[in-house]
């Protein structure tokens, strides 16, 4: 063996270390205590504790009254809890933070009336106190025992389901046990509550024994942190040893290797990694680079034990979410907890803004050693981020956004990440008469005009930025306006000849006859103010600013509807609207007329239209003529009928034959005939 290297996360998780430093706690005050259960799953760490005066207690009922007793890292149910206090036992909650946060997740669910579904391994200390909290629910360890459950209990799974995992599991066998319920049930909500710690060990175990001829994993034979560590390790190794101390190495398996690989599980005090490695150290010639890594192990240890104090900002990453906190892993002895509300204001979704695995920047509010606990501000950290901003604002001029979360009589206040910026009325670019309430909710951009961080206070203008962008806005459309151009305008003002449309900043007129095919009287027949409208540019004038709109489809022009269906000779279908001493008015299409002249309207001569048509009317006239120039149209309903014929009567011979007039009619419909000469 030429080469070793050790793990860097090796060793004590967080939980643990805090555990055992609440044990020799208790014991250097008190001189004795109670651990609920052995306190880790280590012998050597357990038997040094008990040699120092702690015992351990299998169930409260061991309790003597006054005692002190300590809860160890994997929690306990609230019946236990409540035994312990009834035997009048003093508790000391050691209770890991990150096992705590899925009490409360399984807690909340069977408030709702959720089943749980724990992903762990049954039996576990951990495990069965989750079980405790949890209400309805159901613990498997794979994803072919929740398969198998699904068959024999079809019904479980249309219940609202709430999946939670022990915190040592491994990434892997959640995800693939998440599958398989997300595919099958569709009210479920699923936290992953693996510790970051677990999950950091375990994918540099992964990386170490792929890259090592041979591992070395130490950890508790009962430990499950440290079983899956090992596992992990034989699917990428296949020289692994699992050793819970270092009578059990056996270097013979070592000397073959050129690389071996150290890691240990949360449960292993520092003491025996470092024993175990000596032990290797003595018969192989380590080189640089692993006494380095060493040191770094060494130096990271203790790092994990320095405090952090309020005030103090401080970087971590997320290890677990629940709907009223998010866990951050501080590397440090305290888990820091940030309310989830710092992330959902203005309506956003916690999913959308946040994740497991992100790392995340604070403040400290508050620090609670005895829970292992520090309440963090990413707000506040945000805000003092926010002020510098603010303040440089002013100097540059740069536009800021933010939400109206108040309004009042004086105006409106705006909040820009946190920051509180007051906006008068007169710069909230509202009309005087509008109610400030108007802006409450809405997002608005301003300009900062003033700043007295003593004081808190700042100013700021939304009309100055407003007036702006129109400026900017009104420019952009003289520089590309162009006949025919399409916009997207607001109705702002009606007129009796017609309607005003802001379309970006500038109001042009859409003339009354440019409103409808049809006939209307006042612009209020077809629109009204506020209402959205599409319109295209009919002419402008720069120097003036003066722009003419339309607003009726061309394509929906009657005439060109008329010419495109109806020529010359071609019969319709029409309606009597209107009669005249001349004839008769008839609609042909909407917004198309055709004149049916009194000559046209019957074979016979009539005195007057009304004697053969009515308004209302529908008949068949055919089009005689099609004036394109005028949008003019003749009709003949005659030049469909037969002529009528014509009575001739033979006069007496002593009398003269009577002057008549005499019509040819043609096919088109028309009647011409002069009167014949009669000779003496």
């Amino acid at each position: 063996m030429k080469t070793l290297r050790v793990a860097e996360s090796a060793g004590f998780c967080f939980g643990v270390q805090r555990s055992v430093e609440m044990a020799e706690k208790l014991l250097d005050h008190y001189g004795s205590c109670a651990s609920l259960g052995e306190l880790i799953h280590n012998e050597d760490v357990v038997r040094s504790l008990t040699e120092k005066g702690m015992r351990v207690i299998s169930d409260p009922s061991e309790a003597a009254a006054g005692e002190q007793v300590l809860i160890r890292a994997h929690g306990v149910s609230p019946e236990r809890m409540e035994a312990l206090s009834a035997r009048g036992a003093v508790v000391t909650d050691a209770t890991c933070p990150k096992v705590r946060a899925i009490h409360k997740i399984v807690s909340r669910a069977a408030e709702e009336g959720r089943f749980v579904i724990i992903i762990g391994m049954k039996q576990h200390p951990e495990v069965e106190a989750i079980c405790g909290w949890a209400g309805e629910h159901l613990v498997v360890e794979n994803a072919a025992e929740i398969a198998e459950i699904w068959d024999k209990n079809p019904n479980l799974w249309e219940k609202p389901l709430t999946v939670v995992v022990q915190t040592t599991q491994t990434r892997s066998n959640f995800t693939e046990c998440c599958d398989f319920l997300k595919k099958r049930c569709t009210n479920i909500k699923i936290s992953d509550t693996i510790c970051l710690a677990t999950f950091t060990r375990q994918e540099e175990a992964a990386r170490l024994a792929a890259d090592c001829d041979a591992m070395v994993v130490i950890g508790g034979r009962h430990s499950a942190n440290s079983v899956h560590l090992a596992q992990i390790c034989r699917e990428h190794c296949g020289n692994v040893q699992f050793i819970e101390r270092t009578d059990e190495l056996d270097m013979g398996r070592l000397r073959q290797s050129d690389t071996v690989g150290l890691t240990a599980g949360a449960s292993t005090p520092a003491w025996i990694i470092k024993e175990v490695r000596n032990k290797m150290s003595d018969e192989i010639k380590i080189e640089e680079s692993a006494v380095e890594k060493e040191m770094s192990f060494d130096e990271m240890l203790e790092e994990t034990l320095k405090p952090i104090y309020n005030g103090d900002k401080v970087s971590g990453v997320v290890v677990a979410i629940t709907g009223t906190e998010i866990s951050v892993d501080l590397g440090a002895k305290q888990t820091g907890v940030i309310p989830t509300e710092e992330f959902t204001e203005g309506g956003a979704k916690l999913e959308d803004v946040i994740k497991v695995g992100d790392t995340v920047e604070a403040v400290v509010v508050r620090v609670n050693d005895v829970e292992g606990v520090a309440t963090l501000s990413k707000k506040r950290l945000d805000a003092a981020k926010v002020w510098a901003d603010v303040e440089a604002a002013v100097e540059d001029g740069t536009v800021l956004e933010g939400v109206v979360t108040e309004d009042n009589k004086g105006g409106v206040v705006v909040s820009v990440k946190g920051v509180r910026v007051f906006v008068p009325a007169s710069q909230t670019d509202l009309p005087r008469d509008a109610a400030m309430s108007e802006l409450l909710k809405k997002t608005v951009r301003l300009k900062i005009t003033e700043v007295n961080k003593a004081r808190k206070r700042v100013v700021g203008s939304i009309r100055r930025v407003a007036q702006a962008e129109r400026r900017e806005r009104t420019e952009a459309i003289w520089n590309e306006i162009e006949i025919g151009k399409k916009y997207h305008g607001v109705v702002k003002s009606l007129t009796s000849y017609g309607a005003f449309v802001d379309i970006g900043g500038i109001d042009g007129m859409v003339h009354v006859s440019e409103l409808s095919w049809g006939r209307i009287h006042q612009p209020s027949e077809v629109l009204s103010v506020g209402d959205e409208v599409d319109v295209y540019v009919i002419n402008f004038d720069k120097e003036k600013r003066k722009i003419s709109l339309g607003y009726k489809d061309p394509d929906a022009n009657p005439w060109k509807m008329f010419t495109d269906k109806y020529g010359v000779g071609d019969i319709a279908s029409v309606k009597i609207v209107k009669l005249m001493p001349f004839g008769a008015f008839a609609e042909v299409l909407p917004g198309v007329d055709g004149l049916i002249h009194i000559s046209q309207i019957a074979n016979r001569r009539i005195g007057k239209p009304e004697d053969v048509l009515t308004v209302g009317d529908v008949v068949d006239a055919k089009i005689t003529a099609i004036d394109d120039e005028k949008h003019k149209i003749s009709l003949s309903i005659r030049a469909l009928g037969e002529p009528a014929p014509v009575v001739v009567e033979e006069a007496e011979d002593d009398e003269p034959a009577a002057d008549a007039l005499v019509y040819e009619v043609s096919e088109a419909g028309e009647a011409t005939g002069n009167a014949p000469v009669v000779e003496e």
